[in-house]
């Protein structure tokens, strides 16, 4: 990670996402920084990363470090090093003191105790507290032992306009803007200055960011026109709300975005989910990357704020599971297997469990949950379905299919399915009244893939032992009504 003084543009689109580095990446943040990211790759610019670590109080190395991870785990991919906005506070002391040699900012010597009842004196009159410009032309000597801030001298003109892609022109009233300080007394810089500072540095050209920046943007564009440079374009994003309509807190889990991955959702999928919370191009909801790439533009954008729908997500997250590789699947399955305890060698191939679960699974954690059966030495029965289908009735076609199977040549979803297709026409029962107990009994409940495809998952031996354990339920079922009956 670097600090280079200025680097040139050499595009016509040049983004960058702007993290503070004091948590985890949120959805928020995600959907930002995606929404940049495809605008730079549609138009061939590029996409930066700088990390806004100034506040050393709050910031961490951890979280910096988990944020360039995270955009990795989303494939957002970055050009050039991400940049450390710390290491660059050499370069925004000397774009201060370049504002104080054209006259546009000034040395403040005000006191904290001198602030505070100066806002103390507004409030009491009605007033918004502000820096009231007392030291804007001050002359004589400074108080001695008082180390000044360095303020922005605003200018006088009656308004100021930001022009946006969603808000179109936002003005605001000058006078309701005060003498903001550029570097502290400490000489650490603000924000409003290094945020200028560096996109100028950086060259970007389009700045696309939350609009809780927007009220920030009057200030930063005053900066720009001091110091003779061109401003970006601007675009302010809508927030995102929680599913209820109350505004997302941080300490929501669900605003956690690496916390998808881990549920099991593609990144594919989690960012198809984002793009649309926002943006439309027409009434197609399902794009791939390269889709997104190729159809993204500032003209879909909405200016709306968007609600999280679960049920949405896990629609899109089906959807991309259908049509994903089937080795990415099975990496990801692996890994959620493991988070579970389970061992993905002693099984089936993951390669069978994708084919038999990618139509309707909406997540990797999902797929594996439901397969769990297939890779634990021991099945647990869920008592509804046991007490439902386990019955003595259940008993004799269950012995018979257990023999039958035993005896199946070729282990493999055919073979299984005529050996159990012959055995319910032997005992004159339909196919389903034997696939479901042999189902149950199986897999612990009733829901599985097609009964032929849960057994060559199975495979053999479990199949054969899981079998003798239910005979064995049905037994002691019967045993436990029997002594019941008789003891009545």
């Amino acid at each position: 990670m670097g600090g280079a003084r200025q680097i040139q543009a050499m595009t016509a689109v040049r983004t960058r996402f702007a993290p503070s580095p004091t948590g985890v990446l949120h959805l928020g943040g995600l959907r930002t920084a995606l929404y940049n990211w495809l605008f730079a790759r549609r138009h061939g610019g590029e996409f930066f990363l700088r990390i806004e670590d100034t506040d050393r109080q709050r910031s961490s190395e951890a979280h910096t470090k988990g944020l360039v991870e995270a955009l990795g785990s989303f494939g957002l991919d970055l050009d050039g090093e991400p940049l450390l906005q710390s290491s660059r506070v050499e370069r925004h002391r000397e774009v201060a003191r370049a504002l104080l040699e054209r006259g546009a900012a000034y040395r403040c010597y005000c006191t904290p105790e001198e602030l505070a009842a100066m806002r103390e004196e507004q409030r009491a009159r009605g007033e918004v507290p502000r820096y009231d410009g007392r030291w804007r032309d001050r002359a004589g000597p400074p108080p001695v032992g008082v180390k000044p801030v360095i303020r922005f001298r605003r200018p006088d003109a009656e308004e100021v306009v930001v022009r946006d892609w969603l808000h179109g022109e936002v003005r605001y009233r000058n006078s309701q803007l005060d003498d903001l300080v550029l570097l502290r007394a400490d000489g650490s810089p603000t924000y409003h200055l290094s945020c200028v500072a560096d996109d100028h540095d950086m060259g970007v050209r389009q700045v696309i960011r939350g609009d809780d920046h927007l009220n920030n943007t009057p200030r930063q564009l005053q900066l720009i026109e001091a110091l003779g440079w061109e401003p970006p374009e601007y675009c302010h994003l809508p927030l995102l709300l929680a599913p209820d309509g109350r505004k997302l807190s941080k300490r929501d889990e669900a605003t956690d975005a690496l916390s998808y991955l881990r549920a099991g959702y593609l990144p594919e999928a989690v960012l198809n989910y984002l793009a649309r919370l926002g943006w439309s191009h027409g009434d197609r909801e399902i794009f791939s990357i390269s889709e997104l790439i190729e159809c993204f533009g500032r003209e879909g954008l909405g200016a709306s704020a968007s609600r999280l729908d679960p049920d949405k997500l896990n629609w899109i997250g089906q959807q991309h599971i259908k049509t994903a590789a089937v080795d990415i699947l099975c990496e990801g399955l692996r890994a959620q297997l493991e988070s579970i305890g389970l061992n993905p060698e002693d099984g089936p191939p993951l390669e069978k469990v994708v084919e038999a679960w990618r139509e309707r699974a909406e997540t990797l954690a999902g797929m594996a949950k439901a397969a769990r059966w297939a890779f634990s030495h021991e099945v647990e029965l869920a008592e509804k379905a046991a007490r439902k289908v386990l019955r003595p009735a259940a008993r004799e076609p269950l012995a018979a299919a257990r023999a039958a199977l035993a005896g199946v040549a070729e282990w493999s979803a055919p073979g299984i399915h005529a050996c159990i297709a012959e055995t319910a026409e032997s005992l004159g029962i339909g196919f389903g009244k034997l696939g479901q107990p042999l189902r149950v009994a199986v897999t612990g409940d009733t829901v599985s893939p097609p009964i032929d495809t849960t057994l060559d998952l199975a495979g053999r031996a479990r199949t054969l032992e899981r079998l003798g354990a239910a005979l064995g339920y049905i037994e002691a079922r019967a045993a436990a009504a029997a002594g019941s009956a008789a003891q009545g």
